[in-house]
C-alpha cells in the first residue's frame, strides 16, 4: 500500500490561506527606520524612531557580564552592560539591524533583538504594523537576501548602504499565520544548529583535556631516566635555512614554512624528508596559540622563523615534538629587544630520554589519542558548515513565494 504523504503545517497553512501567492511590496512600505535618508523619497518615509547611538569602542567601554541591556553592535561582537550605565542611550524595541559601515558580508553582521539594547551606528529597522510583517520574519528575509543587500553598500574600505536601494526591495508577505510557522521553524533550525556546535565543541574540549591528562602522566620520568640537552639527540639544520621576500616568491607546489605553520607555497626547496620545526617567535611561546613544535615531511622550504631539527627516527622526533609541546619554554626566551626562542637556548633544553620501547610505546598511545582530537577538530568545522548550508537551503525555500496576480480592476 502506497503511503500517503502528510502536509506539513506550514504548506497547510500556505494552501488555505494563500494557494493564489502572496503579495510582494517593497521594503518602504512595510517597515520604519532609524533616520530620514536623503537617497529616499520623504513619502516613502513618513514615520522614523530615532535611536542615540555610540561609536563601537565606547559602546563596549560600557560592558558589564552581570548586566541585562544588550550591546547592539554593527560587528559580530556582542555583549551586555546595566541601564545604569547605559543612561540616555538607552533603548527599547524588537529591531532588525545593518551596520552603516561595514567590511563585511550583510549576514555576518545583521541582527534581530527585541528588548533593552544600547546600539552603535547600526540602520535600524522595525515593522509598522506587526499584524501584517513579524520583526523576527523580516529578519529572516533580510538574512536570506543578505548578497543582494551588500550589493548596495558603496565606497572603499569601510563601505555604505544606498538606502534608496534597500528600502525599494520587495519582500513577500504571506498571511500572519504563514510567518508566524516560518519564524518557529528556522528558530528551531538555528537552535538545534548551535547546540550542535556547543556540544562538538564541548567534546573536543573533553578529548583534549583526557589527551593532555595521559600525556602528563607519560611524560612523567624518575630518577631511572637519562635527560640530554637536545643538541644531543637530533641535528640542527637552521644554517640551511633561507628567508624569501614576498616580492622574490615564485608560486610553486612546495609549502614555505615559518613560525606557526604554512606561509606560502613556493617553486623550489630547500629540505627534502622528515623534520621538527620549533618556532622562534617568543610571543607564539608565551601565547601558544598554534604549536610550539610541529612536524612536517616532504620537499619544503623554511625560513628563519623556526628552527629546523633533523631526528634518527619517526618515534624520536615525535617524542620530542610531544615534549616541547607539553613543558613551559618560555624561560628558555631570550630578554632582547625581540624575544625569541634562540638557536643556543634551543640547543640547552634538557629532554629526558627513556628506552627506545618506550618512546615507542607513549608516541603509539598518544598518536592514538591526538587523531581522535583531530578528528573531532577537522569535523568540527565541516560538519557546522555542513549544517549552514541546509539552513541556508531549508530557510531560502521557506522564504520563496509564488507572486499573486493583481488583476488591473482591482
Amino acid at each position: 500500500m502506497m503511503e500517503v504523504r502528510k502536509l506539513s503545517n506550514l504548506e497547510q497553512l500556505i494552501n488555505e490561506l494563500c494557494p493564489d501567492g502572496v503579495e510582494f511590496v517593497p521594503m518602504w512600505e512595510v517597515t520604519i527606520w532609524d533616520k530620514r535618508f536623503n537617497s529616499v523619497d520623504r513619502k516613502k518615509q513618513p514615520q522614523i524612531i530615532t535611536y542615540p547611538y555610540l561609536l563601537a569602542a565606547d559602546l563596549f567601554k560600557l560592558e558589564q557580564s552581570s548586566g541585562d541591556v544588550f550591546l547592539l553592535s554593527t560587528g559580530e561582537q556582542t555583549g551586555w552592560t546595566t541601564e545604569e550605565l547605559a543612561a540616555d542611550y538607552l533603548c527599547y524595541g524588537e529591531v532588525v539591524t545593518i551596520p552603516w559601515g561595514k567590511s563585511r558580508p550583510v549576514k555576518e553582521v545583521l541582527k534581530y533583538y527585541k528588548g533593552k539594547f544600547v546600539t552603535a551606528d547600526n540602520r535600524i529597522a522595525t515593522s509598522n504594523d506587526t499584524t501584517k510583517l513579524l520583526n523576527k520574519y523580516l529578519y529572516y528575509w533580510m538574512l536570506n537576501n543578505g548578497e543582494t543587500i551588500d550589493r548596495y553598500y558603496r565606497g572603499s574600505g569601510i563601505k555604505h548602504p544606498n538606502m534608496n536601494d534597500v528600502l525599494n526591495m520587495t519582500i513577500p508577505l504571506p498571511p500572519l499565520p504563514v510567518q508566524e510557522e516560518i519564524v518557529r521553524i528556522l528558530d528551531n533550525f538555528m537552535e538545534h544548529t548551535v547546540e550542535l556546535a556547543a556540544e562538538l565543541k564541548a567534546e573536543l574540549k573533553a578529548r583534549k583535556k583526557q589527551y593532555e591528562y595521559y600525556r602528563d602522566n607519560l611524560l612523567t620520568f624518575g630518577d631511572e631516566v637519562e635527560v640530554k640537552p637536545l643538541e644531543k639527540i637530533c641535528i640542527n639544520c637552521d644554517r640551511q635555512r633561507k628567508p624569501v621576500t614576498k616580492s622574490a616568491r615564485q608560486a610553486g607546489e612546495y609549502p614555505y614554512y615559518g613560525a606557526s605553520g604554512i606561509v606560502d607555497y613556493v617553486s623550489d626547496y630547500i629540505f627534502d624528508g622528515d623534520y621538527l620545526l620549533v618556532s622562534e617567535d617568543g610571543a607564539n611561546l608565551i601565547a601558544r596559540s598554534t604549536p610550539i613544535a610541529f612536524s612536517i615531511s616532504g620537499k619544503n622550504w623554511v625560513n628563519n622563523h623556526a628552527h629546523v631539527l633533523k631526528f634518527d627516527t619517526y618515534e624520536m622526533r615525535k617524542f620530542v615534538e610531544i615534549y616541547l609541546n607539553a613543558i613551559d619554554l618560555s624561560r628558555n626566551i631570550s630578554t632582547a629587544a625581540q624575544p625569541k626562542l634562540t638557536q643556543d637556548n634551543l640547543n640547552k633544553i634538557p629532554i629526558p630520554v627513556p628506552d627506545f620501547d618506550r618512546v615507542k610505546y607513549i608516541v603509539d598511545i598518544l598518536d592514538r589519542f591526538d587523531k581522535l582530537c583531530n578528528g573531532i577538530r577537522e569535523g568540527l568545522p565541516a560538519e557546522i558548515k555542513a549544517r549552514e548550508q541546509q539552513y541556508e537551503y531549508y530557510r531560502d525555500k521557506l522564504l520563496t513565494f509564488k507572486e499573486k496576480e493583481v488583476c488591473e480592476n482591482e
